[in-house]
């Protein structure tokens, strides 16, 4: 199972046809499966009281799953506590209860090569001189992270000579942020931030300000509910920040702390990819079988990352919609999907919803 989860990683990514992938994917997912209920007491609880069966499934959407929200409530880990490396936990507001996830040294070391093949394929393997639309805080400690902090940390290796532009209290500093971009002039560069703080803290700061990020690269995720009940939909972020510094080169991207590494990321055809080690379905919210291409439901998602903790199938809390697969404009195989938005009454949970300054 080792030696093929390497093989997918070392492949370029969204290089591999639908039959080959899923073949790939269901033996993977299979032996996690296995693996988790051997390891984690909990997780053969819950496949014992479904009637799930611990391996063996014929196609990928009879991979047992769990709920996301399972992890605020219950600890599900699959090594001992004192193989525990690193404790993620999802964002929220102050009165939500976080996702946690345990990692131990083995799955923190796939997430960060997976992350790799993933970003390099966009940005190429050389470092960039790097913003980060956010404030050091958000990192201070790396033994307990939030979302927030742990994609920070995660993008930090893809730049150079990294540069925080906001304080803890959200404010540029203008000058420091002028002198590192002269400094920088004429390279390529790599700008990493959450959707809504991009808009709301750093494109309104610096509108009029002459900034020129028109060789950059602009990767970015969560917060997009805010944005919207402010009638910004994607499109109108594109042309406000292609307005304001230039910057055109965008990637959205879609993940969350409970499958970190596996990221999803937004094509120039506009829509979100599984890289090949991981995949998306989606769910009929009244019977939970899958729906056919174009059709609304519940993204569940796949991947065969997640070693020290059962999170290798899980429903998410968002809908979205599946559009094809192997035809993609874009040219990358797979499963071409976008997200629509939450689910009624699910709780607004994301890297930049909030940003109290416990991040």
């Amino acid at each position: 199972m080792d030696d093929e989860l390497e093989s997918l990683l070392d492949l370029e990514q969204y290089s591999l046809g639908r039959d080959v992938k899923h073949a790939s994917l269901l033996r993977g997912l299979n032996w996690l499966t296995s693996h988790h209920a051997r390891n984690c007491l909990g997780y053969a609880r819950i496949l014992d009281a479904t009637g799930q069966p611990p391996s063996g499934c014929s196609q990928l959407d009879e991979v047992p799953y769990l709920p996301v929200s399972l992890f605020k409530s219950t600890k599900l880990a699959s090594v001992p506590d004192h193989e525990i490396f690193k404790v993620m936990t999802s964002s929220g507001t102050t009165t939500q209860v976080p996702s946690r996830v345990y990692l131990d040294v083995e799955t923190a070391r796939l997430q960060t090569r997976a992350l790799s093949s993933i970003v390099t394929h966009y940005v190429g393997p050389r470092r960039r001189p790097m913003l980060i639309i956010d404030h050091p805080g958000v990192i201070a400690d790396r033994r307990e992270l939030t979302a927030r902090g742990a994609g920070i940390l995660g993008m930090l290796s893809f730049g150079r000579d990294h540069l925080y532009v906001l304080d803890d209290q959200m404010r540029i500093d203008r000058s420091g942020t002028q002198d590192w971009l002269e400094r920088h002039a004429g390279e390529d560069l790599l700008v990493f931030g959450f959707t809504f703080m991009v808009w709301e803290y750093f494109r309104q700061q610096l509108t009029g300000a002459g900034v020129d990020l028109s060789r950059a690269t602009l990767i970015h995720s969560g917060g997009w509910k805010k944005l919207t009940d402010a009638r910004v939909d994607g499109a109108t972020f594109r042309a406000g920040l292609k307005e304001t510094f230039g910057l055109e080169d965008v990637h959205d991207f879609y993940g969350m702390v409970e499958q970190v590494g596996s990221v999803f990321f937004e094509c120039p055809a506009g829509f979100l990819h599984p890289p090949n080690f991981a995949e998306v379905l989606i769910r009929d919210q009244a019977s939970w079988e899958p729906v056919p291409m174009g059709s609304v439901g519940v993204i569940e998602v796949l991947s065969l990352l997640p070693r020290s903790y059962p999170g290798h199938a899980l429903l998410t809390e968002d809908l979205g919609v599946a559009h094809g697969i192997d035809d993609c404009p874009c040219g990358r195989m797979g499963t071409r999907f976008r997200v629509i938005g939450r689910i009624a009454k699910s709780e607004i949970r994301g890297c930049s919803d909030t940003h109290e300054r416990r991040a």
